[in-house]
């Protein structure tokens, strides 16, 4: 299994937009430092 950091995918934002076959999901990093995704 492939793994991949957070700082990684969100290069300095705290806030990225993921396409998943015909939908956008949103990655959000807290305040706390938790990682929230969103459709």
């Amino acid at each position: 299994m492939r793994v991949i950091r957070s700082e990684d995918i969100l290069s300095g934002n705290s806030e990225i937009l993921i396409r998943h076959g015909s939908e956008i999901y949103r990655l959000r990093l807290t305040r706390a430092g938790k990682l929230i995704l969103t459709k």
